[in-house]
């Protein structure tokens, strides 16, 4: 409900503030009190495509979920949503795209959209730009992150400036108005860059998870054979991908079987690694087979996948996966030692094994697999002298996290050291309001203050 006590010039007049200020938190909050989503700038144009062209993402959304009309013709005939595609942000592009696009928009509407990003697609952002500025020379090109996840290439010339993402924006606008195109076509989008993390790959990914149809996903799994190795790495991303969104037993089934049969005839380490990545997030018959058979496989990528492939939840690990483990955990790579103990935790007569292996790795001099070890060390079930003193032994760290997680074994164990231990983790920042370490400090303290007064 609106506030009576400012009227609707004045809402409006800070709505165009919050907008320039690329202030999304703002603008919704002035939605609800009455600002209209659709008010104009000093130049004569609505809101929205002041957002647009400041290529802000999370404001447009909060115009147009604010009841912005993204299809309001302009005086030089576009819309909004065209100033969008035309723009080349496919984050900014599904900002504005709004609910329900195909039942909102006429044919010959949703026709001049398609055609607007399909003609940037196929010609390229440096030509089209070469051919509506008439520059000569070369672009400027930088990699941007475009959303949360994905990058675009930035592209400059002649003045004008451009988001290269129209591959992504035609695949979710063809999508949105239900085109099926043919599934080559669309891997044929993804790979060109051959980079997981392009807006390409992800969203043709994303589209083709949404088509849930036995024909789309035979068409796709088919590119595993191609000789290309992004045709290939694109298909486990997909695989991955649908095992977060469709867990229907019968697609469960038939992924299991492919991707064993995968792991056994892929020769690409990069991709075999991926491929047995997919294949250990489900527990399979046959996987333990699999994971023998790569255990000392030259590329350490593959390495450290093994471990997942010998540890299936509620069956017991057979002595040829045991000493497979056993053997991995002193492997020449730090990663793949450090899987092998943490996929092995549970299995105690592997724990002496697990601890040695993990007290070495502490003293690492690569800060990753030192502080991952650290962490297994400190909630692990292994209740030993050894353990607790190479945890204290930590806690001068440089790392707060790593002081953090020793301090937290320390009271796992009702260490005598663990008050000295929190006082050396030193003051946590913000984001630790519901962090598990923290929180057992804090409980153990509150335990011995409580002890100290009955």
């Amino acid at each position: 409900m609106g506030d009576r006590s400012v009227d609707g010039t004045e809402f409006d007049s800070r709505l165009r503030s919050a907008v320039r200020a690329g202030d999304a938190e703002a603008v919704r909050d002035l939605l609800d009190r009455g600002a209209d989503p659709d008010a104009v700038d000093a130049g004569g144009l609505p809101v929205l495509c002041g957002a647009v062209a400041a290529c802000d993402a999370p404001v447009a959304e909060a115009l147009v979920e604010g009841g912005a009309d993204a299809d309001r013709v302009l005086p030089d005939g576009t819309t909004p949503l065209w100033r969008a595609v035309d723009g080349g942000s496919p984050a900014l592009f599904s900002a504005v795209l709004g609910k329900e696009p195909r039942l909102r928009l006429s044919e010959a509407a949703r026709e001049r959209l398609l055609a607007l990003a399909r003609d940037w697609y196929e010609r390229g952002a440096v030509e089209e730009l070469r051919r509506r500025t008439g520059a000569q020379g070369p672009a400027a090109t930088v990699r941007v992150q475009d959303g949360e996840y994905d990058w675009v290439d930035l592209v400059s010339l002649g003045g004008l400036t451009v988001r290269a993402g129209h591959g992504a924006i035609l695949t979710s606008l063809e999508w949105a108005f239900r085109i099926l195109t043919p599934v080559d076509e669309l891997i044929a989008r993804a790979v060109g860059r051959y980079d997981e993390d392009h807006v390409n790959w992800s969203t043709v990914c994303w589209i083709l998870t949404e088509r849930r149809s036995l024909e789309t996903w035979s068409a796709v799994v088919a590119h595993r054979h191609d000789r290309d190795p992004a045709h290939r790495r694109f298909v486990v991303d997909y695989l991955r991908m649908r095992g977060f969104l469709d867990t229907s037993p019968y697609y469960e089934n038939k992924e299991g079987e492919l991707l064993g049969a995968w792991a056994a005839e892929e020769t690409d380490g990069e991709i075999l690694a991926k491929v047995l990545h997919a294949f250990t997030g489900r527990d399979h018959p046959g996987q333990e087979a699999i994971g023998l058979r790569y255990c000392d496989h030259p590329d350490p990528r593959v390495r450290r996948e093994v471990p997942y492939a010998l540890s299936t939840d509620d069956v017991p690990r057979t002595p040829p996966a045991r000493a497979a483990l056993l053997t991995l955990m002193r492997d020449p790579d730090a990663e793949v030692r450090l899987r092998a103990c943490t996929a092995s935790m549970r299995d105690d007569a592997l724990l002496p094994e697990i601890t040695r292996a993990l007290l070495l790795l502490t003293e690492d001099p690569d800060a990753g697999p030192r502080g991952a070890a650290v962490a297994a060390l400190a909630g692990s079930r292994d209740r030993t002298p050894a353990v607790a003193d190479a945890l204290a032994g930590l806690l001068d760290e440089d790392d707060q996290l790593v002081r953090l997680e020793a301090a937290y074994g320390l009271a796992l164990r009702d260490d005598p050291r663990t008050a000295e231990a929190i006082e050396r983790v030193g003051p946590l920042g913000d984001g630790f309001e519901h962090d598990h370490r923290a929180d057992e400090l804090w409980r153990w303290r509150w335990r011995k203050e409580n002890a100290a007064a009955e």
